[in-house]
């Protein structure tokens, strides 16, 4: 007969590749996580995985019942936070993934209280700034910033973003201030690297604009980005969550070019066909209330 807890186990060593990570998370030894396995596999009559010296790795049966499998190890662990919840207490695991500099800047600073006030969650915050497919990865949810392009996300709006283009004053002292996306096209381009597309898309009177220019530097974090700007090295576009404090101190100069960057967002997003759980509909509103309205990174 299959048990709950040997199949949390093979869903945690599955999730982590690992008898030892799996025993760690679980806060088990590992004897006892291997002999649930052989419980599970004795009980399926079948093979789960695949266990060397150096690494286990999922059968093609193990691959087959991984996915029911997490949902019910998923589904019984939102019950029990639905039953705390009743009793007003937030418990269990909830993992997100969010972009660093944003995870970084702007998610840490909102979310040690809301940990603080609830000593029962078990927060995994994974900082990447790739795009994580939520349901493949096993994330309970994805903080994103930019257009939703994922019809299988169900998402919530957390603040809407603005981006501007910037440059230190030094850098337009040598080089002058662009005016137009004409002459934007003769400066110097700093560029957040996003499929080896190196451009600036704005939205003006007659459509879309798309400029390019002379790139100077690619790269997928926005806090190298704002330094480069930063240090003189060329014009950035960059999201005010980024580049508020240095445009404030005078490290950045707003450049106005009389025409907007396309409007973004960022927004936490779950799995369509999964239910919102209550703590994660609590993270949002605390996240919400941090960020203010309109956040206070644009104040």
């Amino acid at each position: 007969m299959l048990k709950l807890d040997g199949i949390a186990a093979f869903v945690s060593v599955a999730d982590s590749g690992s008898i030892s990570e799996a025993a760690r998370r679980l806060h088990l030894s590992k004897s006892v996580v291997s002999e649930r396995l052989a419980e599970v596999e004795r009980a399926l009559g079948s093979r789960l995985l695949h266990r060397t010296t150096r690494k286990v790795s999922l059968t093609e049966d193990g691959a087959a019942f991984l996915e029911r499998a997490s949902r019910i190890v998923r589904e019984v662990a939102d019950a029990t936070a639905d039953m705390a919840e009743r009793r007003g207490t937030l418990t269990g695991p909830l993992r997100v993934s969010a972009p660093v500099t944003f995870g970084r800047m702007h998610l840490g600073p909102a979310l040690y209280p809301f940990l603080a006030q609830h000593p029962q969650l078990e927060l995994t915050l994974d900082l990447d700034d790739r795009r994580v497919d939520a349901a493949a990865d096993s994330y309970d949810a994805v903080v994103r910033h930019g257009a939703l392009d994922d019809s299988r996300l169900v998402a919530w709006q957390l603040a809407p973003s603005r981006r501007v283009l910037v440059a230190s004053p030094a850098y337009l002292a040598r080089h002058g201030t662009p005016a137009s996306t004409d002459a934007l096209q003769q400066h110097r381009g700093l560029f957040y690297m996003n499929r080896g597309v190196a451009d600036w898309r704005f939205q003006g009177p007659a459509g879309a604009v798309v400029v390019r220019a002379p790139v100077a530097l690619r790269v997928n974090n926005g806090d190298m980005l704002r330094d480069a700007a930063v240090a003189g090295l060329g014009i950035a576009l960059l999201p005010t969550f980024i580049a508020g404090e240095a445009i404030r101190s005078g490290a950045l100069r707003a450049i106005d070019l009389g025409m907007q960057p396309a409007a973004e967002a960022v927004y936490v997003a779950h799995p369509e066909g999964r239910r919102s759980s209550a703590k994660l509909r609590a993270f949002v509103q605390c996240l919400r209330e941090a960020f203010g309205d309109p956040p206070y990174w644009d104040a």
